[in-house]
């Protein structure tokens, strides 16, 4: 199991999924999911992908067996007998279908990081350039969250968006498609901010324009501060937060600030 405030590695989130964590890292995990909306979402994906290459192997190859009254039933009453006969052979069955299971899972975890990195190398060799708009593309910035205490957070200082490394930056405006835009043109901001527990991950990160729109960057910043003073004053709970600031940061500022438009004093 990994640290308490990092995600859940695909091996402990299959692990969960089969219920084979020990006590405490089932404790563990079972916390964190409940907190983590992104570890949720990737356990339903591992755990989807695995019920649909069972399904394919079901349909693919069950059909082509033997029927049951041929060899096939020969096959199981030979096998009941040796289970009868000689049980000490039975442990060896069970490692068979275990390293059966595990060989299962690893191929699923290829076959899905495979298309994953596939899918990634089209998007960003064949995406146009794309229009920078106040909300961030969903699929590319779905928001990422630690997962950390609320006392804890509101102990330390309201730490504003940190500095994104040069590297970091630059993969961020490609995937957006905007590489050579100006640099001063656009904040690279973390969708849920560090005040609010957002985690230093590209899919926490968004090329935001400073100017473009009357919902810039400036006007996010307001709310940042809004949600983060009701989190700490105990009006607000930080999951919900960290939630609506991901999902729609202007809704949210609309809501919050109870206004259709940005304060002046925000912009």
């Amino acid at each position: 199991m990994k640290r308490e405030d990092s995600h859940l590695s695909d091996q402990d989130l299959l692990l969960n999924v089969d219920g084979e964590l020990s006590t405490y890292d089932g404790r563990l995990a079972r916390a964190h999911l409940k907190a983590c909306w992104k570890c949720r979402v990737r356990r339903d994906e591992l755990e989807n992908a695995i019920s649909g290459f069972v399904r394919f192997h079901h349909s693919q190859f069950e059909a082509k067996l033997p029927p049951p009254d041929g060899p096939r039933a020969l096959l199981k009453a030979h096998l009941a007998q040796l289970a009868a006969t000689e049980p000490n052979r039975s442990s060896s069955w069970l490692a068979l279908l275990r390293n059966l299971r595990w060989a299962l899972t690893v191929a699923v975890c290829i076959l899905l990081a495979v298309g994953l990195f596939l899918s990634n190398v089209g998007r960003r060799t064949s995406r146009p350039q794309m229009a920078i708009v106040s909300i961030p593309d969903g699929r590319l910035t779905p928001g990422a969250a630690l997962l950390v205490d609320r006392r804890k957070l509101c102990t330390e200082p309201n730490i504003k968006n940190k500095e994104v490394p040069v590297a970091l930056r630059r993969r961020v405006l490609e995937e957006y498609g905007v590489a050579s835009a100006e640099p001063r043109a656009y904040e690279i901001d973390y969708l849920i901010t560090p005040a609010l527990g957002g985690a230093d991950d590209i899919h926490n990160l968004w090329p935001q324009s400073y100017s473009s729109t009357a919902w810039n960057a400036d006007v996010k910043d307001a709310l940042e501060d809004r949600l983060r003073e009701m989190v700490c004053d105990g009006n607000l709970d930080l999951t919900e937060a960290q939630r609506e600031i991901a999902a729609n940061w202007i809704a949210a500022y609309k809501k919050y600030f109870h206004t259709d438009k940005p304060l002046p004093e925000a912009r």
